[in-house]
């Protein structure tokens, strides 16, 4: 018996329709699964039905991996794949596994070694790095930054630093109800002549990619509360 596959299913990051930004293979590899690893299950439910999958969610097993997952023993899921049932995994926004903790279960796929199959989406980070106009050959992502101020803007310097060093783009996120204060820290101890890029609300209407230097960025008002934005800078 073959075994089955892992599938990893991108998300819209926007209120769009899901053929708006996924290919219609996406679309179609969704009807072999009827297990799913997702990181919230609404949403998940939401996605699947309004990408057109038809199956009776009375008859799918979903897995819930977020950050207050307690059980994470995918034990099930693995006895899936080993009858030959596929899985798909599935981010709440963006793409699965990348600031996102379903990289737990395919790290478990791979060492298993099941196929581990990913799919074409949109990702908010490439979407700001293609629009930035920095370095798009050396980049690194930092993911979340620390919460506790000192640290943040310790850890701003140290990404500044490497920016110059090795012109390398800088991208790095935030919780929306903090982007304020990232903001703050941001303009308080970067370099004048540092670029920065805020890439805001990417795919709905309200999207906003702008860069200016830090000097730049000290006489402009803006609002990111709540809105989710990838920061990037360079040198």
């Amino acid at each position: 018996m073959d075994k089955g596959k892992v599938f990893l299913f991108p998300t819209p990051i926007s209120k769009g329709e899901a053929e708006d930004c996924l290919p219609k293979k996406n679309l179609e590899l969704l009807l072999l699964c009827d297990c799913f690893v997702v990181e919230e299950l609404r949403t998940a439910r939401r996605f699947l039905r309004k990408a057109g999958y038809k199956k009776d969610f009375e008859q799918v097993e979903f897995f819930v991996l977020n950050e207050h997952t307690v059980n994470d023993d995918f034990s099930p899921c693995i006895e899936i794949l080993k009858s030959g049932r596929h899985i798909g995994v599935m981010s709440e926004a963006g793409l699965p596994c990348v600031a996102d903790p379903g990289s737990v279960f395919v790290a478990l796929c791979q060492r298993e070694g099941f196929e581990v199959v990913p799919l074409c989406g949109p990702s908010s980070l490439m979407m700001a790095l293609m629009a930035s106009g920095f370095n798009g050959q050396s980049f690194s992502f930092s993911g979340y930054l620390p919460a506790e101020r000192s640290q943040r803007e310790r850890r701003i310097r140290e990404l500044e630093r490497l920016a110059y060093r090795f012109s390398q783009t800088q991208l790095f996120i935030e919780a929306p109800y903090r982007n304020n204060n990232l903001l703050e820290s941001l303009l308080g101890v970067c370099n004048p002549q540092t670029m920065l890029c805020l890439a805001t609300d990417i795919g709905e209407q309200s999207q906003q990619i702008i860069t200016k230097s830090i000097a730049g960025w000290r006489k402009t008002k803006i609002d990111l509360n709540k809105r989710n934005t990838v920061f990037l800078i360079s040198k």
